[in-house]
């Protein structure tokens, strides 16, 4: 695991965790892996980037580096970003999500990077990070608005999606500040930035959030269906927010096998 804080495309810090592979990973990425002697250098594996929640207020550990653990020991590189939150506003989160992407693209890791296989998992307010990603929602900056900063599939955990309804207005007021406009809150609605050219998303929820409402999950894949792309949605029925990996919560921690089998589906396994 290495810390890499960049220069001026990359203000925040970013944690890298490279795939674990060889005969003893595990089918569902429960049990730990053999490291491949390369370290994934001469190979390449899809990468995804991982953005912890915390109300665009700060960064939830729980939903950080053991969720790169996580991924890593299914063979998919991992890495962490600590984006820019409150006092900072938007686009600088967007812009340090972003930045991050393309970096990965572009190889300065050192690690076998698969560079049609760049993901995103975002948590919560994180989750609205990597939705809006997804939605090429625009910094005003084309350096980082241009296609290698697109995601090409997204998993979203518990995230908030809406800034219009059902708001979780501590999300809204860290990335906008007092009274924003109306217009910048349907931009940032995730929901309605949802097109036919959006990646393929795994989410899920529980029904009884009493932080950021199942609505907003609901929304994000209703807007993904009517925009005939593919979608996996799962709603359990309880569970707090912030759950993270759920692990020893009845039910909720089946969503990392679950996801595990989604990802391979979609060729994102080795």
């Amino acid at each position: 695991m290495d810390t890499l804080t960049g220069g001026s495309r990359m203000p925040a810090s970013l944690t890298v965790v490279p795939a674990r592979h060889g005969p003893s990973a595990s089918g569902d990425g429960t049990s730990p892996a053999r490291a491949h002697p390369d370290n994934g250098q001469s190979r390449q594996f899809p990468a995804i980037l991982v953005l912890p929640g915390g109300g665009y207020a700060r960064h939830a550990d729980h939903e950080a580096e053991p969720v790169a653990e996580w991924l890593a020991s299914l063979g998919i590189h991992a890495f962490v970003l600590r984006y820019r939150v409150a006092p900072h506003r938007h686009p600088a989160p967007l812009a340090d999500a972003k930045a991050a992407v393309a970096w990965i693209r572009r190889g300065g890791h050192g690690l076998g990077v698969d560079v049609a296989r760049v993901g995103v998992l975002g948590f919560s307010a994180g989750g609205h990070l990597a939705a809006t990603l997804a939605g090429g929602v625009s910094t005003g900056d084309e350096t980082l608005d241009g296609p290698e900063s697109r995601p090409d599939l997204a998993i979203l955990c518990y995230p908030v999606v809406s800034f219009e309804s059902a708001v979780h207005q501590g999300s809204i007021d860290n990335l906008l500040g007092a009274a924003p406009a109306g217009d910048l809150l349907a931009e940032l609605s995730a929901e309605l930035t949802v097109t036919s050219n959006a990646p393929p998303a795994f989410i899920w929820h529980t029904f009884d959030d009493a932080a950021v409402d199942v609505e907003h999950s609901l929304r994000y894949a209703l807007a993904l269906r009517k925009a005939a792309v593919p979608a996996e949605l799962h709603v359990f029925p309880q569970g707090r927010h912030g759950l993270g990996l759920a692990s020893g919560v009845a039910g909720v921690e089946r969503w990392t096998e679950l996801c595990a089998a989604w990802l391979a589906g979609h060729g994102w396994r080795p």
